[in-house]
């Protein structure tokens, strides 16, 4: 599947190394674009895996991910 990533991650105290962490997870297992946006195909196992990961880094009551799947990056229309 092809997937489009965005996080949020406030920037209080512990945000900025919440920030790092995150960029680095991310890079692993999608292509960066800019800033908290990331992109590119991913099984559904390794998605996942990404997720459940980034769940640990995140404080929930001020972070946020969120991501939009699609069946093949054909199907979208990026301009």
């Amino acid at each position: 599947m092809y997937v489009i990533l965005v996080y949020d991650i406030a920037t209080t105290e512990g945000g900025d190394k919440r920030i790092r962490k995150m960029l680095k997870l991310c890079r692993k297992y999608l292509n960066w674009i800019q800033n908290s946006v990331f992109e590119g195909e991913i099984t559904e196992v390794k998605l996942k895996e990404l997720l459940g990961l980034a769940k640990k880094l995140m404080n929930e009551e001020q972070d946020s991910i969120i991501l939009f799947k699609s069946r093949d990056e054909r199907w979208l229309d990026k301009q």
